[in-house]
């Protein structure tokens, strides 16, 4: 990719379209209003929080990213969202139970009221158990997309917006392969027109993103930007485009041991881990369909970190198990439990067991937030097509055809502030450190 030769200023207002209006886009949005007010720091985001080393150690330049990269700042967000359900922004984050009502929630009351979604593209064929009243209607595909790009422009007109990102934050549909309607978007949009069955609501709302011009992030693991006739119109447009499915908790935890056991040539015998979660997405994962979905996005992460071809004695032999419970008492407080048998010098057997009581759409939304700030970033900067630096914020990352994915998350930061360092004609960072001993 070529390096950018300038980048535009973030200047006016980024709008952010948001395609699922439930506790992730939910907390999102009311995190930053209480972080634009005082009443909440932005505690998980990068764009917010972490520094970015320039140059040698002893040169002491540390600034903090949003400082180093040209950003938008909170105070320039909109947002805009769609859902089948025809919740407020207030309404639908009582209703997801994530944030603390009179804490969090009561003080920004008007601003989350304000925040109405437009009436979604969804159907019960991908979604299989949610209903909602406040969904398009149309006689093809095609007309549901076009009916999804004057939204967009819509948005952006009515709120006086500079640029648009969109981040898709709906529920997990079932599990397409890509096939023959993927593979050209000539074969997409007649697909589209003849009402395929392969072509889900997610691709819709991307071929939407992509035709008008927005950067498209997709937060589920269900088939959405991932295939070759999209990757192609994204470059074509000149948007950039990655994803897939947020990086919350318990894959985020295999991301950051499994690179552990591997640096110390430890072998696993099995890896065994189970969930339950009570919200929207976990009623939603109760079909056997969308968990497919779900299923293959996390069992491949390990076998991409610990390459058991290249160290079969260590790892080609290891079970891997994963498993998602409904269990509404919990709501959106999921615990994962990870049983973990490994071995170490002469083979003598180990264990490690794990139990992550986390808050998933907490994960979830400083994620929704720095993907749209980097996003923007990556699209005034000139950069189009799949944003493979962004993979720290995935399970699935979207790499070029051919390319194996990166799942260990040190690489992953490792590879975007290298990223963002190249973006300003910085050196970027080998941590090789012999100059210091010379």
């Amino acid at each position: 990719m070529k390096q950018p030769s300038e980048i535009a200023p973030a200047a006016g207002k980024l709008g952010i379209l948001l395609p699922g209006f439930g506790a992730v886009a939910t907390t999102f949005v009311a995190g930053v209003e209480a972080i634009r007010q005082g009443i909440a720091a932005p505690i998980g985001s990068l764009t917010q929080m972490n520094t970015i080393r320039l140059g040698k150690r002893t040169d002491e330049r540390t600034p903090l990213i949003k400082e180093f990269v040209p950003l938008v700042d909170l105070e320039n967000l909109v947002f805009g969202a769609w859902d089948p359900i025809p919740d407020n922004g207030y309404e639908s984050a009582l209703v997801a139970g994530v944030l603390h009502k009179e804490k969090h929630l009561d003080p920004i009351k008007d601003f989350l009221s304000s925040i109405k979604p437009m009436p979604a593209v969804f159907s019960t064929d991908y979604v299989k158990k949610l209903e909602g009243t406040n969904v398009k209607t149309g006689a093809t595909k095609r007309d549901l997309a076009e009916q999804l790009r004057a939204d967009i422009r819509n948005f952006k007109k009515d709120n006086d917006c500079a640029r648009l990102v969109m981040v898709w934050c709906g529920s997990t549909e079932i599990y397409i392969r890509p096939g023959a309607v993927h593979e050209t978007i000539e074969a997409f949009e007649k697909g589209m027109d003849e009402n395929d069955h392969d072509i889900s609501p997610a691709q819709l709302y991307a071929y939407a993103a992509i035709m008008e011009g927005v950067p498209y992030a997709n937060g589920a693991p269900n088939l959405s930007a991932d295939f070759a006739a999209l990757e192609q119109l994204a470059k074509d447009k000149g948007v950039p485009i990655c994803g897939k499915d947020f990086k919350t908790g318990q894959t985020l935890m295999k991301t950051i041991l499994a690179p552990g056991f591997k640096t110390r040539m430890l072998g696993i015998n099995g890896w065994f881990s189970t969930n339950i979660l009570g919200n929207r997405d976990g009623e939603i994962l109760d079909d056997p369909e969308s968990f497919k979905s779900k299923e293959v996005s996390k069992l491949g992460v390990l076998e991409s970190i610990l390459q058991p071809k290249m160290y079969p004695a260590l790892y080609e032999k290891m079970y891997h198990k994963v498993r998602i419970n409904y269990y509404p008492p919990r709501g959106d407080n999921k615990e994962g439990w990870d049983a973990i048998d490994i071995f170490g010098w002469m083979g003598y057997e180990m264990q490690i067991k794990i139990d992550f009581l986390c808050r998933d759409s907490i994960l979830a939304a400083p994620i929704v937030l720095d993907l749209a700030l980097f996003m923007d970033l990556a699209s005034r900067a000139g950069m189009s097509g799949i944003q493979e630096w962004l993979s720290f914020y995935f399970k699935s990352p979207q790499t070029a055809p051919g390319l194996y994915p990166e799942h260990d998350i040190f690489i992953q930061h490792w590879k975007l502030k290298n990223t963002l360092r190249w973006m300003m004609r910085e050196e970027v960072i080998t941590h090789l450190g012999v100059e210091y001993y010379d």
